[in-house]
């Protein structure tokens, strides 16, 4: 891959542009530069150009004057570029630069990285059209009329060609739609060859751009009194100002209260005049009209809280010096701040990012949930006002843009966001925090793979930035690059005020089992402690990291349980809806009322989700106030943010939810905390199941007793021993890493070897066992000085998804830089022996092994 050069326009203008396409390649392409483009193209415009047969989307990465010397390349048989989408490239290089490292790190294609790297909706997209051709007019008016409806293949064409005649040009799938068909039709190719009508493509309109809207503003008036009206006209213009009506008075009156300018619609409303009067004063030259770009703020309505200024402990001044003291003299160093649970890091962030403010400098703060933002980004806008822009999915296409917009121009110089935040064109970015650096959302889990903690550290050593880490549970990479050196670290040991932490206790629900002599959700203890938490006005959370209603259903008459068509695992039964759900593919169907095999019906619902648990206690507790927080309540944005901030208010007792609940979020009300089950994870085959049962036990522990009060913490289980549990009930880092890096480094598992996971994928099983095996022969062959240790193929641990058979490879070494090697040897002797390379999914660095 070549890196985008620094061009200058002093320079001869370019011919040639390289250019990345957003698809599964990771090599560049050359093409052409018109005449016309030469001037105006930049690194990181967007462009059309022909891939193969059909033109598709591409960014510019570099520009050549000439053809390199030694190239292979014929210049005769060189493409031109179609279009030139950008004159203004919305990649700014230090953008286009960390896309390019993590296209060459990942193995990623560069063209999907920048794709992901950009605003949803601003990137082009390119559609097959087809319309009707000269010779395909004079057969209509040759031909008897069509037949609406008409069965016969005649009747079919002649509809066809009225509906382009009379209607223009179509995007293909819609013009299928109108005929009745639901994909290209084998008439529809005959009619091509036979020059009736012709398919093209064309660009289609990018569906986001700045909102505008009407405005009016007050005519700018010199110290005499008039905008530049010669003087022989301003006795008219005087005696037009003296005989204003009261609705014009008012309309003046309005404009001059609201900065001389406002929406037409804004003024209509707030001066109470009709559109007739504005349309006077803009004939008589005392206002004018123009467009408004209006901004499409994501925190438009909300009420912000009231800014508190706190004293800092020991702790946090000598972290938040630290910080300083770095990002003053513009030096990069990555920094742990491994603070427990209500210690105050989020404070530290938001004086660090202050002071870089101060200094005219950018800052950067990712955050792994959407569920983090609600609260946390009015905190921050309270501090930073406009200066703050917010990142995350569940923000319209229009609100992103316009926050990138924002960013990209400078009028905001600090971002949150989630995982692609990560690509913000923050100007003079001079600080960058991961907060809880642990969590593995920050793992894209599709194609471009790339984790953004890494990203950010490589981001920060780029462009001279401080990285601070921040976590109370952090991974074991990150802590082990603390204590090597490599991490400056950082410690808040205790919580501010000198708060103690939550009492965690563990109930051996063996024993529950024994008493009761059946299975139960709840034990009694938790019960009675919800209980006593209502008596005292506090407030409970309630911690199951499992969606839905039921986990299956099972008929009890055959044994027959209900199974996604697509994937290895069975239907999830969300009550709400009555529907079955695959919770990797997104299949949905009907719940049924009999067994769909013998007919019986005995249907069991078996295990239970949060939408089960919320029944259950609203049940039990009817006078109690309860929510739930989950990703299907957070795909309604509004609903979501709408229960985290009534939980925060006090205005809901009980809060039911996921791992989404289990970190970040300041509750200082929250007293109890109540973990249903958290066995099903220390189960899973991944050598890091127990890390993340301690971090998340530990996370969601450290949400009782943030506020005078203290807090409890009940984690009901059937492994009371197990050292995850032992450790995070103890809330003992310390102890917990010390028994983890032992198995880590006996089982040669991260951080001391690197790993990198290849997954094969096929809808045929044998084809993909196929491939598995010769993907492993190369591997081995590449892998002549033995510098890797490759397992596999085996069958993925869920072994087949989203319609796919899935088998994987391992590889693990104690150099990335050979394990490189070895795969992109392996990959290309692969490729050329003629196999599809997109069958292979390649992740270094992998977060999860299922």
């Amino acid at each position: 891959m070549t890196s985008a050069p620094q061009s200058s326009r002093n320079e001869a203008a370019p011919q040639y542009a390289q250019v990345a396409v957003a698809v599964h390649l990771t090599k560049t392409y050359t093409y052409r530069l018109t005449a016309a483009m030469q001037k105006a193209a930049r690194a990181g415009s967007r462009v059309i150009v022909q891939l193969g047969r059909k033109p598709t989307t591409g960014y510019i990465v570099a520009l050549l004057p000439h053809l390199r010397t030694g190239t292979s390349l014929i210049e005769s048989e060189i493409k031109d570029v179609q279009e030139l989408l950008d004159v203004d490239p919305p990649l700014v290089p230090e953008v286009l630069e960390i896309s390019r490292w993590v296209a060459d790190y990942y193995a990623a294609p560069w063209g999907e990285v920048m794709r992901a790297a950009l605003p949803a909706g601003i990137n082009a997209a390119v559609e097959q059209t087809v319309s009707i051709t000269p010779r395909g007019r004079e057969q209509l008016q040759s031909e008897p009329p069509a037949v609406a409806g008409g069965p016969d293949p005649a009747s079919v064409r002649n509809r066809a060609l009225q509906l382009l005649a009379d209607e223009g040009e179509f995007e293909v799938n819609a013009f299928c739609l109108r005929l009745g068909a639901s994909k290209t039709p084998k008439w529809l190719r005959e009619m091509e060859q036979e020059g009736l009508l012709a398919r093209s493509y064309r660009t289609r309109a990018t569906p986001t751009r700045a909102k505008r809207r009407k405005a009016v503003r007050m005519v700018k008036v010199s110290a005499d009194g008039y905008a530049g009206v010669p003087p022989a006209q301003r006795t008219k213009q005087a005696g037009r100002l003296r005989t204003q009506t009261e609705a014009q008075k008012r309309l003046i009156e309005t404009l001059r209260a609201n900065g001389d300018e406002m929406a037409v619609s804004d003024l209509i409303k707030t001066a109470k005049v009709s559109e007739s009067a504005i349309a006077t004063l803009l004939k008589r030259g005392v206002i004018e009209a123009f467009e408004a770009e209006v901004r499409r703020d994501p925190l438009a309505l909300a009420k912000l809280p009231d800014t508190e200024v706190f004293k800092l402990t020991k702790a946090q001044a000598a972290a938040l010096q630290a910080i300083e003291k770095q990002a003053s003299e513009q030096k990069f160093a990555t920094m742990l701040l491994h603070g427990v649970t209500g210690s105050g890091k989020t404070e530290v962030y938001i004086r660090a990012m202050r002071d870089a403010l101060k200094m005219g400098q950018g800052a950067m703060m990712l955050v792994p949930e959407i569920a983090l933002t609600p609260i946390l980004s009015r905190r921050l806008r309270a501090h930073f006002g406009d200066q703050i822009a917010i990142f995350h999915s569940s923000l319209s296409k229009g609100e992103r843009f316009d926050e990138w917009s924002r960013l990209r121009s400078g009028a905001a110089r600090i971002v949150l966001g989630t995982r692609s935040a990560v690509f913000a064109p923050v100007q003079n970015l001079a600080l960058i925090i991961v907060d809880e650096e642990h969590d593995t959302s920050y793992r894209q889990e599709e194609s471009p793979f790339y984790n953004a903690r890494d990203t950010a550290i490589v981001r920060g050593q780029k462009e001279s930035a401080v990285v601070v880490l921040g976590s109370a549970t952090p991974s074991l990479e990150s802590f082990h690059n603390a204590q090597s050196g490599k991490y400056q670290y950082l410690n808040l040991p205790d919580r501010v005020a000198n708060r103690p932490m939550a009492q965690a206790e563990m109930i051996d629900m063996r024993e529950v089992f024994a008493r009761r002599k059946k299975p139960a959700i709840f034990s009694d203890q938790l019960l009675e402690a919800i209980e006593h938490t209502r008596s005292r006005a506090e407030q409970t959370i309630i911690l199951l990291n499992r969606r839905g209603y039921s986990s299956f259903i099972l008929c009890r008459s055959c044994g027959e349980s209900i199974s996604c068509p697509n994937c290895d695992v069975t239907l999830t039964y969300h009550h709400g809806d009555r529907t079955l759900v695959c919770h990797y593919c997104n299949h949905h169907e009907r719940a049924p009322s009999q067994c769909p095999v013998c007919t019986s019906k005995f249907i069991y619902y078996i295990g239970e989700g949060t939408e089960q648990i919320e029944e259950l206690l609203r049940k039990r507790f009817p006078e109690l106030r309860i929510g739930r927080v989950d990703r299907d309540t957070k795909q309604r944005r509004h609903e979501f943010e709408t229960t985290l901030l009534d939980f925060a208010k006090g205005e809901i007792d009980l809060l039911v939810g996921t791992q989404m609940l289990a970190k970040g979020h300041d509750f200082p009300n929250v007293t109890l905390v109540g973990v249903v089950s958290i066995d099903a994870g220390l189960a899973l085959p991944d050598f890091r199941a127990a890390e993340r049962a301690f971090q998340l036990i530990t996370q969601v522990a450290g949400r009782a007793g943030r506020g005078d009060l203290p807090g409890r913490v009940l984690i009901q289980t059937y492994h009371p021993h197990h050292y995850a549990l032992r450790h995070a009930c103890a809330q003992d880092y310390r102890g917990f890493y010390d028994e983890e890096i032992r198995h880590r480094r006996n089982h040669a598992f991260p951080p001391f070897v690197a790993l990198a996971l290849m997954l094969i994928r096929h809808k045929d099983r044998s084809r993909a066992n196929v491939i598995a095996h010769e993907l492993r022969n190369a591997l081995v062959k590449a892998n002549d000085a033995h510098a890797c240790r490759i397992l596999g193929p085996a069958p993925a641990p869920f072994a087949r998804l989203r319609g796919e058979h899935r088998v994987q490879l391992l590889v693990k070494t104690r150099s990335r830089k050979q394990m490189r090697a070895v795969i992109d040897q392996a990959m290309k002797s692969f490729e050329v022996a003629g196999n599809d390379l997109r069958a292979v999914t390649l992740e270094v660095d992998p977060v999860s092994m299922m």
